[in-house]
């Protein structure tokens, strides 16, 4: 079994999609020092200024604060995924981690069939019980997720208080029970300080393509503006690279999600709802190397600054402060649970 995984990683090597980034310092020969983290990238893979980059930087600080040897894997096909994941795995690293849910059912059964190496998936889905509650996952294995629609309902009531209109728009990619904790969380978030307004809503596909198409994005988004909207929320990774392309067309307003995207269309975007994927990734290696890893699922929201909104010199002068004001109330009932927010449609 042993040739067949070096090969596979040499293979790997030779087209790079391996990339071993060492802390500032350390040498080749220098494998003592540190942990081995394996990281593979979701759908899209680096640079798409969203999810992947946000995994990507949390790598990053953990090689550079806590002297972690990290390897990237940036997967093309399907079943590059699953050979990735079994790479790293085969190499004995410290912690592997997968960057989406696509890698839930790979990833669970890796961790079975490695006892000994701990795993991580951002955005697990885990199954539950008829109650509600997460079924049992493996010991070795935590499941890092998001309260995501805490964060939509922020944003959805900005997009109702400041869009000088009474009809918004959310663009999906794939239509999946994650990506509808977003729509969800910001059509509550819509029509708890707009009961009348209307949420246009459209998802990509339903396939992992509909992560990285611009072109439908755009699309998709003309149509909106065109129906009257004048605020777009995406949660669409790349797709919604060309949301921003029509905002720009148009001179309307669009929300990015996951990191602050500002820089995609200048002057054109309200706010990002961004998630802490950086800090969860960097937190789960940080938990290795003091020993107190534990499987499970961690769920971050509000409360834990897991999710949020941008506002900052950039995006200031489009928030009245009478707005940030009501968003600050808003995140205090929601933390206080004086708000349930939905995260199902």
């Amino acid at each position: 079994m042993r040739r067949p995984l070096l090969l596979l990683v040499a293979l790997l090597l030779a087209h790079g999609a391996l990339l071993a980034v060492r802390p500032p310092g350390a040498s080749v020969a220098d494998d003592s020092a540190g942990l081995d983290i394996g990281i593979v990238f979701d759908v899209g893979g680096r640079g798409d200024k969203s999810f992947n980059d946000g995994a990507y930087l949390g790598g990053m600080r953990a090689a550079r604060d806590l002297g972690a040897r990290v390897r990237f894997i940036e997967p093309g096909e399907g079943s590059d995924r699953e050979a990735g994941l079994r790479s790293l795995a085969a190499q004995g690293m410290d912690l592997v981690i997968g960057v989406g849910f696509i890698f839930t059912d790979d990833i669970q059964a890796l961790a079975r069939e490695y006892p000994g190496i701990r795993f991580a998936d951002v955005d697990m889905a885990v199954a539950t019980d008829p109650a509600g509650r997460p079924l049992p996952l493996p010991p070795n294995l935590v499941a890092l997720k998001f309260r995501e629609q805490e964060g939509s309902f922020l944003v959805g009531a900005l997009a109702a208080l400041v869009g000088g209109s009474k009809t918004v728009g959310f663009v999906g990619g794939m239509d999946i029970d994650l990506i509808h904790k977003f729509e969800a969380g910001y059509r509550a978030g819509v029509r708890h300080v707009c009961p009348d307004c209307r949420v246009l809503a459209s998802y990509a596909g339903v396939t992992p393509d509909a992560f990285r198409n611009p072109g439908r994005g755009k699309e998709m988004a003309l149509a909106m503006y065109n129906q009257g909207a004048r605020v777009i929320f995406h949660a669409s990774g790349s797709t919604g690279l060309g949301v921003f392309e029509a905002a720009r067309t148009t001179g309307r307003l669009a929300i990015g999600v996951d990191a602050d995207q500002y820089g995609e269309a200048p002057g054109f975007v309200l706010t990002s709802m961004v998630k802490g994927i950086d800090e969860a990734v960097y937190q789960a290696i940080r938990a290795v190397q003091a020993g107190r890893f534990t499987g499970g699922v961690r769920e971050l929201g509000l409360a834990e600054k897991g999710v949020g909104y941008v506002y900052d010199a950039n995006n200031r002068a489009l928030i009245p402060d009478t707005v940030r004001a009501r968003l600050d109330a808003l995140t205090a009932d929601i933390i206080a649970g004086r708000i349930a927010v939905p995260s199902t449609r």
